[in-house]
């Protein structure tokens, strides 16, 4: 069991980032040199930056919130953008992604499955096959490689391994999509969409104008650290063919997320509101926007899932669903254990009581034992 490297309390804390939740929050220089030691593995790991770069003589990414300032011959955080003689590339483009996707059936295992029409049956028949779940027909998973954040926890770090990803053309995904008539949703999910929202919102209008005559529900679980232009726009898609955008707010303790994911949550929480402010809650019956937060032991507690569950009450939208995920030990948080029933009782509990309703728990099959619901 590892002691917090600042208050010396024996604690279960992972040893890639060995100090306590309350430490963390203080936010002093001490605990910032230990995040910043425990992000630099991705550079000796991945061969991706330590940190955002911000270079003087750069060249600036604007696809995402991280606006990368891109230093000659170096990547951006996300790895899929190359500053090559002060002009950008890299392995993506508008209509060239990195990626690979698999036919998922339904019902899948998405984080909205409990709520949305392949699931469920919700706003047949304009948005369902069918008045119940959707079995017979398929979600088009698509993963994506890269990502705007660097969680510790990751529970899909295969998308840091940017050489391994398969570069695949906008015409011939759409042509996957033409063929396979048994497809009702695409779901854009990694990694997350966000370093690759351009090719993202090409297959959507796509779906909109040539398969305009097919239920092609359009979906993403994302991280929401994208550049907003990009994300107002993928909720517009989003909300007009019937899909529902996940984030997934990480914590709330912006010293908390930047040592969990790398980088602040203040962009993930403002489009999050954009979102809640601009998208129809009103006429589909099901809510476009769901949020999730991972139960990590011991660094998200009942303290930071309380303030989620503020925030989106106070977005003024009851019907948003808030999902609560057990943790399962990934990447470089190996070292911890499945979240135990006691914290994820606390949390729920913590949520349920800001929410005044009650909060999903998901991947409720790893607990050791049975909620009090």
């Amino acid at each position: 069991m590892n002691r917090c490297e600042i208050c010396h309390q024996k604690i279960g804390l992972a040893e890639a980032l060995p100090i306590c939740v309350e430490c963390l929050k203080k936010a002093t220089e001490e605990s910032e040199r230990i995040v910043q030691a425990a992000h630099k593995w991705r550079h000796y790991l991945f061969e991706l930056p330590e940190d955002v770069p911000r270079a003087a003589n750069g060249v600036k990414c604007r696809i995402c919130a991280n606006e990368c300032v891109i230093p000659p011959n170096g990547l951006g955080y996300c790895g899929l953008r190359k500053n090559v003689a002060g002009h950008l590339e890299g392995k993506v483009t508008a209509t060239r992604a990195l990626m690979h996707y698999y036919f998922d059936p339904h019902v899948t295992n998405c984080c909205g499955s409990y709520f949305c029409p392949g699931g469920t049956g919700v706003g047949y028949p304009q948005w369902a096959k069918k008045p119940r779940a959707e079995y017979g027909y398929s979600n088009l998973a698509v993963f994506f490689y890269g990502c705007s954040l660097d969680c510790l926890f990751c529970q899909n770090a295969s998308h840091k391994q940017i050489s391994q990803g398969t570069s695949i053309e906008l015409e011939a995904f759409l042509k996957v999509i033409e063929q396979n008539l048994k497809i009702t949703c695409v779901c854009y999910f990694g990694g997350s969409p966000e370093p690759q929202l351009p090719f993202t919102l090409r297959v959507m209008d796509a779906c909109k104008t040539q398969f305009k005559d097919r239920l092609l529900r359009q979906c993403l679980e994302m991280n929401g650290h994208g550049n907003p232009k990009l994300m107002k726009k993928i909720g517009k898609c989003v909300e007009e063919t019937g899909g529902i955008i996940k984030f997934d707010l990480k914590a709330f303790s912006d010293s908390v997320y930047r040592a969990l994911c790398g980088v602040s949550k203040k962009p993930s929480f403002e489009n999050f509101k954009m979102l809640a402010d601009t998208l129809s809650f009103d006429e589909r019956g099901y809510p476009p926007l769901m949020a999730t937060t991972l139960l990590v032991p011991h660094y998200v507690d009942e303290h930071e899932v309380a303030q989620i569950a503020r925030f989106i009450k106070e977005l003024n939208q009851p019907s948003i669903e808030y999902s609560l995920l057990i943790f399962h030990p990934r990447h470089l948080m190996s070292d911890l254990p499945v979240t135990p029933l006691e914290q994820a009782q606390r949390c729920y509990d913590a949520a349920k009581q800001e929410l005044g309703k009650r909060p999903h728990i998901g991947n409720i099959n790893l607990l050791s034992g049975r909620l009090h619901l």
